[in-house]
């Protein structure tokens, strides 16, 4: 494990992000989601540290008051928070982990063709994918990237593998899905980072994702719930679009804040477990790590 991790920090932070590299490097496609949730970058995550992701750390570190180098050191990478630690290969990952090392682990997994969020969320999409990898690779299929899956990732398949260019799945840039997450929040009078922190836990800021239940869009919202804050809280039909997908989770989360009292942990361990079974069961400890993190990633998005 230790020598996996030194072979990626060796590759990735050796040089100036300034430098025009073709070698992918896994752990720079961290950094890439990093900026991105800050919108400091909107670039395909393709773990190249070019032009592009130079500029987006220098405005960051500008942004936090460090010395705009372009480097992602240490120093960069505590100042982006929970998206910025720790580095691929530290660490077990499994659903429910929040961090760094879990986008560069969807970008892995992306780029072998799987239709995952990279967001630095270890959900169920993110464990479904990566037990399909371990079945490829004839490993243990528990969900689980130990230290086999991790060294798994950097041996050559039996059969060809061709990656694919990890683009975010969207037809609206992360830039303007911010915008339209602060004006949705505006106008219904929701605190904007939380809106944004469910987002980017649900989506990453993309636009065109559907779960394997249906739950579809920026806010993946399902279904039922979409028809329920049509019918009920709006009164009128509101269009399959970016706004109108924000606009519909925005409604609904503010109809939580007020169910609950404005209390914003039960809020949204009611978004994410339902606010029957919150009222019926308590806060499943799944729930308790998905509030956890949202609330850890408001000051970041």
């Amino acid at each position: 494990m230790r020598r996996i991790v030194c072979l990626l920090v060796l590759i990735g932070f050796a040089f100036p992000a300034a430098a025009s590299a073709a070698r992918v490097n896994p752990q720079v496609a961290g950094l890439q989601v990093a900026l991105r949730a800050y919108g400091l970058y909107g670039g395909p995550i393709d773990g190249i540290a070019g032009a592009a992701t130079a500029r987006g750390v220098a405005a960051f570190q500008r942004r936090a008051g460090l010395h705009a180098d372009g480097r992602a050191g240490p120093a960069t990478r505590r100042a982006l928070g929970p998206l910025g630690r720790p580095l691929f290969g530290r660490r077990t990952l499994r659903r429910g982990r929040f961090g760094w090392d879990v986008s560069v682990l969807q970008f892995l997994l992306a780029r072998r063709g799987e239709l995952v969020a990279v967001d630095g969320y270890f959900d169920a999409r993110t464990e479904r994918a990566l037990r399909r990898f371990q079945r490829a690779r004839k490993l243990a299929a528990d969900g689980i990237a130990g230290q086999r899956t991790l060294a798994a990732f950097w041996r050559r398949p039996a059969t060809a593998v061709h990656p694919v260019l990890v683009r975010a799945v969207t037809s609206t840039p992360a830039t303007r899905v911010r915008t339209l997450l602060n004006y949705w929040a505006r106008v219904y009078g929701v605190d904007s980072t939380l809106v944004r922190a469910v987002a980017w836990m649900e989506s990453g800021y993309q636009t065109n994702l559907t779960s394997s239940v249906g739950a579809w869009g920026v806010m993946q919202i399902l279904p039922p719930t979409w028809s329920y804050v049509e019918t009920v809280l709006l009164g009128r039909q509101v269009p399959r679009t970016a706004s109108g997908d924000i606009k519909i989770g925005v409604l609904y989360l503010r109809q939580l804040l007020r169910e609950f009292g404005g209390n914003s942990r039960l809020a949204l361990a009611a978004w994410y477990q339902g606010p029957a079974a919150v009222r019926k069961r308590g806060v499943l400890p799944e729930t308790k790590v998905f509030v956890a993190n949202v609330l850890a990633l408001r000051a970041t998005v």
